[in-house]
């Protein structure tokens, strides 16, 4: 039997996982004829660097994102599943993340390549371990202690342990647990390694094969991790910035054009995960919150991002080339009316494109610039908070398509609401909320902000869920396949959704 694969990206990927899935499969072909040209004998690292990178993309883009925006209120759920998580009904979900995006995917690839390229071409293995400690922050952000010292490593070990977060974050010697911080400084030196001979190119659909750009996204991945822990480790936390900042200005992500992303294309199967699910498939199942939608209309005039993050009910599915109508929000659960399609307030071309081309967000400059302002101000590193905190909605604004003169015209009018002022925490709110904004299209990052700050302050939804105890979720279940299939290694009491993760010390 023959497979034909699209040439592009995401073909690749879909080859990546064909080569896995067939190395637990049939040794030989009968008489070794009938040989399937999609499944060599050996992965290339080029193949499998492609695959790991659209399949962080998409496992960021995809239903993570559809959850983690409803908790968070970038978005409301009017049917369907999305109705169900907006309402904190989390149970029997994300067994396809777990699985096949996480550790069937982007996990298991990662330890392919870095295995196949640590003696012969580090720079490789050096992307691979960056990739593989930014899925795996994913994973234990969201879930709280998961297989991580012993996931994918194939037949060697197929009931891995379930590290404790702390572990994850902080190492453990005594169990051999390498630390999410250590692991990245790994990866930095084999993309410095002086024996790098060849360097990737296309098939770097993140950087193309950029040294400087990779060094870049290992520091701002370093001060990533650091932010996440700083309530409940603030002494690692601030070391490690500390750490980042001593290697110079230009050792992190400084412009939007350095911004570690996953692009997608405009044909069926290449698209945006976003756009293929909210605009194609399901474009009944959710539109703006009103709550986010009101946030952005706090300053006077409305913040400019808005009609590139929403469409108004004039335009579907989204541009921004036509007049503007009414943006429209939703109650996030809510049970008003909901408004028939024409006149719901969809996803903007900043988070879909005009055809799905829209790229995912992974590590940004505004990102970096929030977290040294937060950073200034909690833990006393380097840095003006406000220079700082400026400079992250500036360059949100600009990464969205917001002229200079609009955004001139936006900060001369909101000179009280763009300055911070007040207690740490009052100053922190307004960072995090600005934050918050900024990743409309990405729900993991402030749904990380949210639970371990309380910023920005969400409205709890009206309907009764016992599991949440009427509080937004704090994690996400476990999904049943892991459980059912790895009953000795999983937490045996299974935490509820109402349970803090480890680095969640809010009350």
């Amino acid at each position: 039997m023959k497979v034909l694969i699209k040439n592009s990206f995401l073909a690749r990927l879909g080859l990546a996982a064909i080569l896995i899935v067939g190395a637990s499969s049939c040794e030989k072909e009968f008489l070794d004829v009938n040989q399937n040209p999609n499944r060599p004998a050996a992965v290339t690292p080029a193949v499998l660097l492609t695959g790991i990178e659209a399949t962080t993309g998409f496992a960021v883009g995809n239903d993570l994102n559809r959850v983690s925006s409803l908790l968070i209120q970038h978005a409301a759920g009017i049917a369907n599943q999305a109705a169900t998580y907006d309402g904190y009904s989390l149970r029997g979900s994300f067994d396809n993340q777990w699985n096949g995006e996480l550790y069937g995917g982007s996990l298991i690839n990662t330890r392919l390549l870095i295995d196949q390229s640590q003696a012969t071409n580090p720079f490789y293995a050096g992307i691979g371990k960056l990739l593989r400690a930014y899925n795996f922050a994913l994973a234990t952000d969201l879930w709280g202690d998961v297989p991580y010292s012993q996931a994918s490593l194939g037949n060697a070990n197929l009931k891995p342990r379930f590290d404790a977060q702390q572990d994850i974050y902080q190492g453990n010697k005594d169990l051999e647990i390498e630390s999410l911080f250590d692991l990245v400084r790994s990866g930095l030196a084999d993309i410095n390694n002086p024996t790098n001979v060849s360097v990737p190119g296309a098939d770097d659909i993140i950087y193309g094969g950029d040294q400087n750009n990779w060094n870049k996204f290992g520091n701002t991945l370093l001060l990533k991790l650091a932010n996440t822990i700083s309530r409940k480790n603030p002494d690692l936390a601030t070391t490690v910035i500390k750490e980042v900042l001593a290697k110079g200005a230009d050792a992190v992500i400084t412009t939007n054009a350095e911004d570690g992303t996953v692009a997608f294309g405009t044909t069926i199967g290449n698209q945006n995960p976003s756009y293929a699910f909210n605009i194609l498939n399901r474009p009944n199942d959710q539109m703006l919150s009103r709550r986010f939608l009101d946030s952005l209309r706090a300053p006077k005039p409305d913040d400019p991002r808005l009609p590139f993050f929403w469409t108004t009910s004039a335009k579907n599915p989204a541009s921004v080339t036509t007049p503007f109508g009414e943006f429209t929000g939703y109650d996030n659960a809510g049970t008003q009316a909901v408004p028939i399609l024409a006149n719901r307030s969809r996803f903007g071309v900043y988070q879909v494109g005009e055809s799905g081309e829209a790229p995912v967000q992974l590590l940004t400059n505004f990102q970096r610039a929030f977290i040294l302002a937060e950073s200034a101000i909690t833990l006393g590193t380097a840095g003006d908070a406000q220079e700082l905190f400026e400079e992250g909605i500036r360059a949100s604004m600009t990464k969205v398509g917001v002229s200079p003169t609009d955004i001139a015209a936006y900060f001369a009018a909101n000179k009280a609401y763009l300055t911070l002022s007040g207690s740490n925490e009052q100053r922190v709110n307004r960072i995090i909320t600005q934050k918050w904004i900024a990743w409309c299209g990405n729900g993991y990052e402030p749904y990380n902000d949210y639970r371990r700050t309380g910023y920005p302050q969400l409205e709890i939804v009206q309907l009764p869920n016992p599991e949440a105890l009427n509080k937004i979720p704090r994690r996400l279940f476990y999904p049943n396949s892991e459980i059912t299939s790895n009953t000795s290694q999983a937490p045996a009491t299974l935490p509820s959704v109402a349970v803090p993760v480890w680095w969640d010390t809010r009350k």
